[in-house]
């Protein structure tokens, strides 16, 4: 309901204002198929995707590693801490230069600027993640002698799930966010280089339209982590309440 609430009220104040930069929605999604039957939107989308699928993976592999190792010992998070939350607080669009001299224009250039979108939410969430978990199960298995790989993966890495899946659905936001920046500030390609031709051309419509893929992008990511954080927290008991006071 409330995305057909802002569709109309788009289209209603487009027309009323009657301004080049504010198009009809109406407009927006003609534009916006002529791009898909002319195959800009579909060629240009295939290699945003790659680049995000990489980018993101490698955010997923390496930030749930390194934040178990933080969360498990004492030594590395007091090595890595500050280096992972300078990193974060840093502006990663800073980065785009350093790493288009590293890469150069080609894929690479853009998947790394999504990994430092990405992979330190995942970082911070995971190490938390792991120094959370109870207490009193772990002293429980210590006292049966359970070994720390059963530990581990019995007690420590159940309980992180949560948590872990929460940075990843802001990490996801963010790798979108940095596919974009990258395609347009390092090199012109995919869904990024068609929003630089028709920003050059002053085409709010084809902005706009560009915009829209991009929003159902996220959208879809996002829903996506959402749809793998309840099957892998299925176990956890329900805290919805059911039926009146």
């Amino acid at each position: 309901m409330t995305i057909v609430l802002t569709a109309v009220a788009w289209e209603l104040i487009a027309w009323v204002a009657d301004v080049s930069f504010i198009p009809p929605l109406s407009a927006v999604l003609v534009r916006l198929w002529e791009l898909t039957i002319q195959g800009e939107i579909i060629e240009n989308l295939v290699r945003s995707l790659s680049n995000l699928a990489v980018g993101f993976t490698i955010s997923v592999v390496a930030g749930i590693a390194i934040g178990a190792l933080m969360g498990l010992s004492a030594k590395a998070e007091a090595a890595l801490d500050v280096y992972v939350y300078a990193l974060l607080t840093t502006p990663s669009l800073i980065f785009a230069p350093v790493f288009f001299a590293i890469w150069g224009l080609g894929s690479e250039s853009i998947i790394a600027l999504i990994v430092h979108y990405s992979i330190f939410y995942i970082i911070i969430n995971t190490a938390t993640a792991m120094q959370a978990a109870p207490r009193d199960l772990i002293e429980m298995a210590s006292s049966f002698n359970a070994s720390q790989g059963t530990i581990l993966w019995r007690i420590r890495a159940p309980a992180a799930i949560p948590l872990v899946m929460a940075g990843l659905r802001v990490a996801v936001a963010r790798a979108v966010r940095g596919m974009i920046n990258g395609e347009m500030f390092i090199a012109a390609t995919g869904l990024g280089a068609l929003v630089i031709r028709a920003g050059a051309r002053f085409d709010a419509t084809t902005v706009l339209a560009v915009l829209l893929v991009i929003i159902i992008i996220a959208y879809l990511a996002i829903e996506l982590v959402w749809l793998i954080d309840r099957r892998a927290t299925s176990w956890l008991p329900s805290t919805e309440r059911s039926g009146a006071l």
